[in-house]
């Protein structure tokens, strides 16, 4: 499906698709196999070192625009937990949408990164969500949310608590709806950018919110006793034009 194909190569869930099988080994982020590398591995990552919009981005001076607010339309879906070598990602079987300029984008999964990929002022934090989305036309559309610790958060215990310890396939959680884990500010970050994993293609919407969430010092090494890191660094703005609300 379109739908798995593209919105995989965001969260490097490459290694779940065909064309993981042949090249999902072969790229990490480190050493040989780092993300300094991604670009020459073969001609389809090329936009990882070739590319003039890429994703993350440190967030610094951004405009002051008239943005819309995020029309989030989350529903309560069942889902699947997988551990695919690269993150954890929570798979959903019908999440609910985020409607962009009136454009529906189907909420397709959300995954893990630590440290954080995208940076506020050359902040990184402990742990970032990416919520992925796509729409009819197969063009994505990602919510960043970054994760601070702080208080347990109980909204994410079913996936702390639930992600499996090593790769291989998911198992199914209870039903979930992912707006119990946005921030309840709702302002945001807005930019263009690209996947953050091979193949890095281009043209993403990226939507980064400003309000951290609190998760404990437990919930984040829950994560990183499986992944102690696995970010992009952060790629160069090159001109582009980032916007808040």
């Amino acid at each position: 499906m379109k739908i798995h194909a593209v919105a995989i190569g965001l969260v490097a869930v490459a290694a779940m698709s065909a064309h993981a099988a042949e090249h999902g080994a072969h790229w990490g982020y480190a050493g040989e196999h780092g993300p300094g590398n991604w670009g020459g591995m073969e001609p389809g990552f090329s936009a990882c070192k070739l590319g003039k919009m890429q994703s993350p981005i440190d967030i610094r001076h951004p405009a002051k625009s008239t943005l819309p607010a995020l029309d989030f339309g989350y529903v309560k879906s069942g889902a699947e937990i997988v551990n695919n070598g690269h993150t954890v990602q929570v798979n959903l079987h019908d999440g609910g949408v985020l409607n962009l300029d009136g454009v529906p984008y189907k909420l397709v999964q959300f995954h893990f990164h630590t440290p954080s990929e995208e940076k506020v002022d050359g902040k990184a934090y402990p742990l970032e969500a990416h919520f992925v989305h796509e729409n009819a036309d197969g063009k994505l559309a990602v919510v960043a949310v970054l994760l601070k610790e702080g208080k347990a958060n109980p909204a994410f215990d079913t996936v702390f608590h639930s992600m499996p310890k090593t790769e291989g396939p998911g198992h199914t959680i209870p039903d979930l709806n992912a707006a119990d884990l946005l921030p309840s500010e709702r302002g945001y970050f807005r930019y263009v950018g690209s996947l953050t994993t091979p193949p890095c293609s281009e043209g993403v919407r990226w939507q980064v919110m400003k309000q951290p969430v609190e998760v404990s010092k437990e919930q984040v090494s829950a994560f990183r006793k499986l992944y102690h890191m696995n970010a992009r660094p952060v790629q160069a703005l090159n001109g582009r034009k980032v916007e808040q609300d």
